[in-house]
């Protein structure tokens, strides 16, 4: 049987044990050969009248255009969608602009962006995944 680990204390005096400490420097340590990843935020605006249906289409995103994802290094990919219509998506994935590039080639994509077009408010023309342009990340913990 191991003895107890001692109590540790926080800058803010409150006591901690060491097998805490030792349990959360592991769930933090990432492998040794995992790619950089960026972590990129983009914006787009649904129209109004359209966002009921464009929630729907997305609880059943076909299965092809997930693994088309899944295999131009899209990763940890969200939408969020605000009432208004503001729409904010979030991914990783090792290089952007070659994961753009790569799933804009992709006939599955093509079928899905036209499909998607209309359900946007954009005045240059493009299909949605031409229009996202990366947000500046300013902060992250």
């Amino acid at each position: 049987m191991e003895p107890p680990k001692p109590d540790l204390e926080h800058s803010d005096g409150s006591q901690f044990r060491a097998h805490q400490a030792e349990s959360a420097s592991t769930q933090d340590a990432k492998p040794a050969h995992a790619a950089p990843m960026q972590r990129v935020c983009f914006v787009l605006q649904v129209k109004p009248d359209r966002i009921e249906e464009y929630k729907l289409r997305h609880h059943t995103v076909w299965p092809e255009m997930l693994a088309a994802l899944r295999k131009t290094g899209w990763t940890n990919y969200s939408l969020f969608l605000r009432p208004d219509g503001l729409l904010i998506g979030y991914l990783e994935t090792p290089d952007f602009e070659r994961a753009r590039a790569e799933i804009s080639r992709l006939e599955i994509n093509q079928q899905w962006q036209s499909q998607m077009a209309n359900f946007f408010l954009q005045s240059d023309g493009l299909l949605p995944d031409q229009s996202m342009v990366a947000l500046e990340e300013i902060f992250h913990l």
